[in-house]
C-alpha cells in the first residue's frame, strides 16, 4: 500500500505555555477527527507529530491514521525555539521512513510538512543550514504557520512560499487553521498520482496567506 506521510513540527517553546498550548491540543484533536471521517485518508494517511522547544521530541512516530493516538502535548514555562534542530530531525526521519520507488514496487506518495511556530528560531544559523536540505527532499507541500504578533513571516518564507499568518494562537483561530490543514491533507490525497503540485484550498478569513 502506498502511504501519504504527513509530518507536523510544532513549536512548544515557553511562549506557547497556557492557553496557546491548550488551544493547540484541542485543534489537533479536531483535525484528526476530521481526517478520520475521510475514507481515502483512512486508507493511505500516516501522521507524525514532532515538537520543539529547547529539545526536539518525537511525540508520535509516523503512524497509520487508523491507529493514531494523540497524547496531550505540553510545553515548558520558558525556553528557546530550536526550529533548526527540528528541521534537521524531520529531515532525517523523512530520509529513513519515506519509501522510495524501486524497479519492483512503487514508493510512498510525496510527503507533506507543516511547520507551526509562534516566534522565530533561536538557532537561526542552524535553521538556514537546514532550509536547502528540506527543499531538496521533494515534499508534495511545505506549509509554514506563523501564529501571533511575535511570529516571523519573513524567516518562514525562507523555507517555503506557502506561509499562513494567524493573528493569535487562541482556540478559535487554531481550530480554523487545523480545519484548513485537514482540507489541505484531503486535497493531497485526491491529487495523488497526478504528478502535479498540490493545489492548496483557499484559507478561511481568519488565516492570511503571506505573499
Amino acid at each position: 500500500m502506498r502511504r501519504l506521510p504527513v509530518y507536523f513540527i510544532l513549536d512548544t517553546s515557553g511562549s506557547m505555555n497556557g492557553e496557546p498550548i491548550q488551544a493547540l491540543n484541542n485543534a489537533l484533536r479536531g483535525m484528526v477527527n476530521a481526517l478520520r471521517s475521510d475514507p481515502q485518508a483512512l486508507d493511505s494517511l500516516w501522521l507524525s507529530i514532532i515538537t520543539y522547544d529547547r529539545e526536539v521530541k518525537e511525540v508520535v512516530p509516523l503512524t497509520e491514521l487508523v491507529d493514531f493516538q494523540l497524547p496531550e502535548i505540553f510545553c515548558p514555562p520558558s525556553g528557546p525555539t530550536m526550529t533548526g534542530a527540528a528541521l534537521k530531525f524531520v529531515a532525517e526521519k523523512v530520509k529513513s521512513e519515506v519509501r522510495q520507488s524501486t524497479a519492483d514496487q512503487k514508493g510512498d506518495w510525496k510527503p507533506l510538512l507543516f511547520v507551526f511556530t509562534d516566534g522565530k528560531p533561536s538557532d537561526l544559523r542552524d535553521y538556514r543550514q537546514q532550509v536547502p536540505i528540506i527543499k531538496g527532499l521533494n515534499f508534495g507541500a511545505v506549509v509554514g504557520c506563523a501564529a501571533g504578533p511575535k511570529a516571523n513571516d519573513t524567516i518562514l518564507k525562507e523555507l517555503t512560499d506557502t506561509v499562513v499568518h494567524l493573528d493569535s494562537a487562541d482556540s478559535a483561530t487554531l481550530k480554523q487553521f487545523f480545519k484548513w490543514v485537514s482540507d489541505t491533507i484531503e486535497q493531497g490525497n485526491k491529487s495523488q498520482g497526478t504528478g502535479e503540485t498540490l493545489d492548496l484550498p483557499p484559507p478561511p478569513d481568519e488565516l492570511v496567506l503571506v505573499i
